[in-house]
């Protein structure tokens, strides 16, 4: 369930309309830059809310750095883009501590993982090694160097990108690495009309000019702090926990939903009930977020170190299969 009211805070209902309305801000401004894909937004939005991170895999040119250089934005943060390459190194991410003569001690001199937007590109072409180094800062909002802790940026997210049809020269994420992304997505060609005016407007750079801030960063820590609040009937925490729990049942799956899965798919549906301007969720925001918050936890039978789409689409089809055979509640 989500974390107790104090005494001071205000309840859910009295918190989502001013939280809604910031979003629907938030949607907008980045719809300006991202044309034709309000669901693509709406998804990227809510991880936000829901203090998660987001791993887009897509083809190129289809807009994942723009999504992300748009959200920063858009919330006025401040945005740091990785290039991850299989010479990258964890100092290159996290930062590195320089001795000072003048002072004769060690200075901290921080990493672009200090930031509120984070663009991870293409994080499967660096080694297991730096993939690993971002695991405490997506888990724990914080860094450990030298046997001392740097706390991150708040609001602070992650936004990976990978290619699923390439797969020389890349290193597959693990498990581990995969559960620490509350959602992944993909964004898929424009329509038509679209893709025409993202043309004739001069592209993705153009869109992003002038873009100005359409809420601000203490907007955010609303907005989170309201989606953690929206309320979920107990009837569709036992519809959760049944979908779960056929995952463990399943002779398709060698390795089903996770309590972290669980609890990030319930937090996702309260972001997303949020985006829909409510207090409360209803059980289409947990079948709409089932996908994109569940598929990339679970893995298939055979498919372990196979042709990334196909291992994406496998996951999907067990999934979605499964839950049509769980009954939702009334």
């Amino acid at each position: 369930m989500s974390a107790p009211l104090s005494a001071t805070a205000p309840s859910a209902r009295e918190a989502a309309p001013g939280a809604a309305a910031a979003l629907r801000r938030l949607t907008d401004a980045i719809g300006r830059a991202i044309l034709g894909k309000p669901d693509v937004i709406r998804l990227a939005v809510s991880a936000l809310a829901a203090r998660g991170h987001l791993l887009v895999e897509d083809v190129p040119g289809v807009g994942k750095t723009t999504l992300a250089r748009a959200l920063a934005r858009s919330i006025g943060g401040t945005f740091r883009r990785i290039q991850f390459t299989s010479d990258l190194l964890p100092s290159d991410i996290l930062g590195v501590s320089v001795f000072v003569p003048e002072s004769g001690s060690f200075e901290f001199r921080p990493g672009p993982i200090f930031a509120n937007v984070v663009l991870a590109d293409e994080i499967n072409r660096t080694t297991p090694r730096t993939q690993s180094s971002l695991l405490e800062a997506m888990s724990e909002g914080q860094v450990s160097l030298d046997n001392r802790t740097h706390a991150l940026d708040r609001p602070f997210m992650v936004i990976a990108t990978q290619n699923p049809l390439e797969h020389f020269g890349t290193y597959p994420l693990p498990e581990s690495q995969m559960d620490r992304f509350l959602l992944r997505i993909r964004l898929g060609y424009p329509d038509p009309v679209s893709e025409r005016r993202v043309v004739l407007e001069g592209g993705a750079e153009d869109l992003l000019d002038g873009m100005r801030p359409a809420i601000d960063l203490a907007d955010v820590h609303g907005i989170q702090q309201a989606a953690a609040r929206v309320q979920v009937d107990e009837s569709l925490l036992d519809y959760c926990e049944r979908v779960v729990a056929e995952t463990r049942r399943s002779p398709f799956l060698v390795l089903p939903v996770s309590t972290r899965g669980f609890q990030a798919w319930f937090r996702a549906a309260q972001a997303w009930a949020l985006t829909d301007g409510r207090d409360y969720c209803v059980p289409d925001d947990f079948k709409d977020l089932a996908l994109a918050a569940l598929a990339h936890r679970v893995v298939v039978s055979g498919t372990p170190g196979g042709e990334p789409l196909r291992v994406r689409e496998e996951a999907e089809r067990v999934l979605a299969d499964l839950l049509e055979r769980v009954p939702v509640p009334a």
